[in-house]
């Protein structure tokens, strides 16, 4: 593709530059595929197409959802013996609180001959982070009409085999939802705008040591008891786009001509870069940082979303705090173990969703421990876990109940020479606190009487002043 406007990357941005963008930063090797992330993505469309019996869109509104579909559409109107799967089925789940933008965009996509799309208002299980005395919330929830943020759609699908109404605490997650939408014997695939530059969580989806390694089952996040009931082991995700990055989507976008949900130009006059422009409900742990977003770019939605949730009110004064876990972190009272303070955070929280945020620390603990036996400290991550007690400490505070934070995001950009002397030396400080010492990180063994013995030979030399 050429003539390309002026600071636009092209779809074409090969992947030995561009592979696995987010991963790249976390020393992968990058490999030269040959092709540009277009060309890769209608190739591996075009196999998931011809390899499942069935194949469905996870449609969102958004940009890689759009991306996701249009390349999708693109290899069906170009390969004949690919037709059984027109019109393409994609599944919208409409969360309520989302621009009325994206439901004017949503309406044009469901009126394309090529598309059947079906519009689902359930109240599927999302998670609330404005209170951690009611962490859920139900959008198009019956019991809450009165408080929802738009009307509710004329296309709505608002019951569907399988899924729990009653009671609220039985209603499944989108996730375990999508068991439902694929009822067996039949193998499904659906296409997600999975991307590995969101996040290392998002990295991660992509089994790299995999042959088709944008081929992964569908699995249910939690509920055995429910996720037996709708899931046979027929359902796959796929991810096409992987290793596009933001510029390759809107850069497809402009020059595919494809049709896109204009909230994204809203925001882009409000002065909100590509990288902070999100389409979602503003009620979750990472969504909730732009929650200020909605109030100046889309005031009509917003005047419903201040009353929809338990604790909107203060999260939007506040969520960009240290009450939600952002910014600086509250001071350990003196003489007070560490994980004592983790429990008085943990105690915040309701009584239904401590064991789920005491397991997910305690896996991170084991973690660290599996892979080496020195002591977790407050401040500084350990060199090669990056677990710290200020670390665990958020987690208590957010709950982090989708997993966005992971240990090794402590590690990005730290020269590990400094980090290691940084460790040493805050193992020091404790080592020379005498039994206190040990006790204040909850730590069984006894402390290292040097240090510095445990950093590796290649770290022995200390980094100059000139070292970031």
């Amino acid at each position: 593709m050429t003539d390309m406007p002026d600071g636009w990357a092209p779809v074409g941005a090969c992947i030995d530059k561009h592979v696995m963008g987010y991963v790249a930063k976390h020393n992968r090797p990058r490999l030269a595929a040959g092709a540009d992330v277009y060309t890769l993505a209608c190739e591996r469309t075009e196999y998931v197409l011809d390899t499942h019996d069935r194949a469905t869109v996870a449609f969102s509104g958004g940009k890689d959802s759009t991306a996701v579909l249009n390349v999708a559409l693109e290899v069906l109107a170009r390969e004949k013996r690919l037709h059984r799967h027109l019109p393409l089925r994609v599944y919208f789940f409409d969360e309520e609180a989302i621009p009325y933008e994206t439901e004017e965009y949503v309406r044009r996509v469901a009126q394309r001959d090529d598309i059947d799309l079906v519009w689902l208002c359930l109240p599927v299980q999302h998670r609330n982070a404005c209170s951690r005395r009611s962490p859920y919330w139900w959008p198009w929830a019956p019991e809450d009409e009165a408080k929802w943020c738009r009307p509710l759609p004329p296309e709505a699908v608002t019951t569907w085999p399988g899924f729990p109404i009653w009671p609220p605490e039985e209603r499944l997650s989108v996730p375990n939802t999508n068991g439902l939408l694929a009822p067996p014997p039949h193998t499904t695939a659906t296409f997600m705008g999975i991307r590995a530059q969101e996040s290392l969580i998002r990295a991660h989806a992509v089994r790299l040591r995999s042959v088709d390694n944008y081929i992964v089952p569908y699995r249910p996040k939690s509920n055995a008891r429910q996720a037996a009931a709708v899931f046979h082991g027929n359902l796959w995700k796929a991810y096409p786009i992987y290793d596009w990055l933001t510029e390759d989507v809107w850069a497809a976008v402009r020059l595919k001509g494809w049709d896109y949900n204009r909230a994204y130009d809203v925001m882009e006059m409000a002065g909100i870069g590509p990288a902070g422009q999100r389409c979602s409900p503003a009620f979750g742990e990472e969504p909730l940082q732009k929650i200020h977003t909605y109030a100046q770019c889309f005031p009509d939605v917003w005047a419903r979303m201040a009353e929809r949730v338990p604790g909107i009110g203060a999260a939007y004064r506040y969520a960009r705090t240290e009450l939600y876990g952002y910014g600086s972190k509250p001071d350990k009272p003196a003489g007070m173990p560490w994980p004592d303070f983790i429990r008085h955070y943990l105690s915040k929280h309701g009584q239904k969703v401590q064991p789920q945020i005491a397991a997910r620390i305690q896996e991170i603990v084991t973690r660290h421990y599996s892979k080496v036996t020195h002591p977790i400290l407050p401040a500084t991550p350990h060199p090669v876990t990056g677990v710290s007690w200020a670390f665990l400490l958020t987690i208590a505070m957010r709950g982090d109940f989708k997993q966005r934070r992971q240990e090794a995001h402590q590690l990005l950009k730290k020269d590990p020479t400094a980090l290691w002397h940084r460790y040493a030396q805050e193992l020091t400080d404790l080592t020379a606190a005498g039994p206190e010492g040990r006790t204040e990180i909850g730590y069984p063994q006894a402390l290292p009487a040097d240090p510095r013995t445990l950093i590796p030979d290649e770290y022995k030399t200390p980094p100059t002043e000139a070292t970031p």
